[in-house]
């Protein structure tokens, strides 16, 4: 997912505290104390990449998340970056979801709205669910097994509504080609593939072998939705809860203030803690008010993307305050992708001639340094299963190979290119990173004009749009992704596999569909044995990188403010390092 940042985030720097139980927090970790500290004595830094950073139990107060943007969606349905995954389970309960823990420990995957893991037949082609007893929307009605099968009949089969997430469930599902979601296929049965007997069992029916099974059914897209209060693309205006917070109120690019649901019953979910009265979401706010904002305590960065160049110099050079920040990987590649449909770049000597352009360090140097990432060289990053290190087209110290990037050029028969670059105009790390890019392409005559977009239309409107990109001679996208779920199919799927490709929401940029890819991405999520599927994914990497479709920049790392009036905070390797958003309060003052 793209951090989007989806899910699988492993910190390398984590030592991985025991975690006793599925509800969480520890003996061991840095405690709240209510009548002395008040929760504002540091931890030190990279505490929370190792244990919860002020455990406290204390109810009230309001927790405040900020973003310089806006979400690409609040609706659990049509989402897809990592933040907002993390976010959403306040308000949208999932089949499953991922155990609040330190680092490596928070991809310990726990049942969320169902009653346990999944139950798998027919060799992996069959797998049932049961949900918990006693679960209710904030309306007081309850959650049916029927409100989970819309929800992804919605979310999967209604591309041209709802089109953001991923589209998992219409590529696995028996007949999944044939259901044209529910806003254009009345028929009251829905999706056959997807079964409820009754009430409380959901059976899934794919047309294959999906051994990881479990880690799809985390997404949101399998929170409940009740079809009566569906309204499309609008449902975002109003959100039925099924967690522990419910919207109070929603003004689109603005704010969303979230408040406790009186209808949520702890005893039917041993997870959340409903610490907050309050939990309020500010948008657009200045990107350099943010970090002052969390470096005084009193808020969290929402995106995750830890604090700004400008901030960072002053972090690390005060000990104080780099005492409050946590510094970990967050299981992601930034990457140039390559518009292999586009010409030149159709023709591989030509995408080849941008891997050996491309300055890396200098790549580095604008998104903050080593801090912010390791120069990449493969496409999965070293902290996912079938990593395999290796340099296809390595050059002295990491700084690119111009005299082989001229003979690529000349091989393919160009002596200049001019396309544009994208860029989201409001991660100004990326700006300067394509900027960096920019620098390095011009030394082989590839002359590349920035193109700048909003984070919150980026996919819909801009970077891997096919037919937007064609008409704006788009050929080149800045994109970083970290895995939906702790794979290598989790992390590569969606930005390899042909299938992946759509006319909106793409995040396969490089519209990349390989045959020998897509029959590997095929057998690898079939094979039962661990060490053969991640044998695969190492070929599936290896045969990217020979195709040149997309430059691996940085092995991501986030240098996060950690706000020291909040309760609960810990680096997650599940969303990306962000802090688990399930169960953050304010301590007293």
């Amino acid at each position: 997912m793209e951090g989007k940042a989806p899910i699988m985030r492993r910190s390398a720097l984590a030592a991985i505290a025991a975690i006793g139980s599925a509800s969480l927090f520890l003996s061991g970790c840095s405690k709240a104390d209510d009548n002395t500290n008040n929760g504002t004595e540091s931890a030190g830094a990279n505490a929370a990449t190792k244990g919860v950073v002020n455990v406290s139990d204390k109810k009230g107060g309001t927790v405040t998340y900020e973003m310089s943007d806006v979400p690409d969606s609040f609706d659990p349905g049509n989402t897809y970056y990592a933040y907002m995954y993390n976010l959403s389970r306040l308000y949208a309960r999932p089949l499953m979801t991922f155990k609040p823990g330190p680092g490596d420990e928070g991809n310990t995957l726990v049942p969320d709205l169902a009653a346990s893991k999944g139950q798998p037949s027919d060799g992996g082609k069959t797998w049932t669910y049961k949900l918990r007893t006693g679960l209710k929307y904030e309306d007081g009605t309850s959650i049916t097994s029927k409100d989970v099968k819309y929800a992804v009949e919605r979310s999967n089969f209604a591309r041209d509504v709802l089109s953001l997430g991923p589209n998992y469930f219409q590529q696995f599902m028996a007949d999944g080609d044939k259901y044209k979601g529910p806003y254009k296929d009345k028929n009251p049965k829905g999706l056959s593939s997807i079964e409820t007997p009754d009430d409380t069992t959901i059976v899934f029916h794919l047309k294959q072998p999906f051994q990881e099974f479990d880690y799809l059914v985390a997404t949101p897209q399998t929170a409940p939705v009740p079809q009566s209060k569906d309204t499309g693309v609008d449902y975002v205006k109003h959100i039925l809860s099924s967690g522990s917070y419910k919207f109070q109120s929603y003004e689109d690019g603005k704010q969303a203030v979230l408040v406790r649901n009186e209808n949520w019953d702890p005893k039917t979910d041993p997870l959340r803690k409903q610490l907050p009265d309050r939990i309020v979401i500010k948008l657009k706010v200045n990107s350099e008010t943010i970090d002052q904002d969390v470096m005084a305590g009193n808020a969290i960065d929402l995106a995750g993307t830890g604090v700004q160049a400008s901030t960072q110099a002053e972090v690390l050079t005060d000990p104080a305050k780099k005492a409050n920040t946590d510094n970990t990987y967050g299981g992601r590649l930034v990457y140039l992708a390559i518009n292999s449909k586009l010409k030149p770049f159709d023709k591989p000597e030509c995408r080849k001639a941008v891997q050996y352009a491309v300055d890396k360090v200098s790549v580095q140097t604008a998104e903050g340094g080593p801090v912010r990432g390791e120069v990449a060289s493969t496409v999965l990053p070293p902290d996912i299963p079938g990593y395999a290190k290796a340099d296809t087209y390595a050059t002295k110290d990491n700084k690119g190979d111009i005299a082989k990037a001229k003979d690529l050029m000349k091989a393919c028969g160009k002596t200049s290119i001019t396309t544009n670059i994208t860029a989201r105009s409001d991660r100004q790390q990326e700006v300067d990173a394509a900027t960096a890019i920019i620098n390095s392409l011009k030394k082989i005559g590839i002359n590349a004009s920035l193109k700048q977009y909003p984070s919150g239309k980026y996919f819909t409107d801009y970077a891997g749009v096919p037919k937007f990109d064609e008409k704006q001679n788009v050929g080149l996208m800045m994109m970083q992704w970290g895995a939906d779920w702790p794979s290598g199919y989790g992390f590569l799927q969606q930005i390899l596999n042909g299938k992946a490709i759509s006319q909106s929401g793409n995040t396969n940029l490089s519209q990349y569909d390989s045959k020998e890819v897509n029959d590997l991405l095929g057998k690898a999520i079939a094979t039962q044995d661990t060490g053969e599927r991640n044998s695969l994914y190492t070929q599936i990497d290896k045969k990217t990188m020979d195709d040149a479709v997309l430059v691996p920049l940085t092995y991501f790392k986030v240098l996060l403010g950690r706000p020291q009036n909040y309760t609960n905070l810990v680096s997650t390797a599940a969303f990306s390092g962000q802090y688990d958003y399930l169960n953050i309060g304010v301590a007293s003052k």
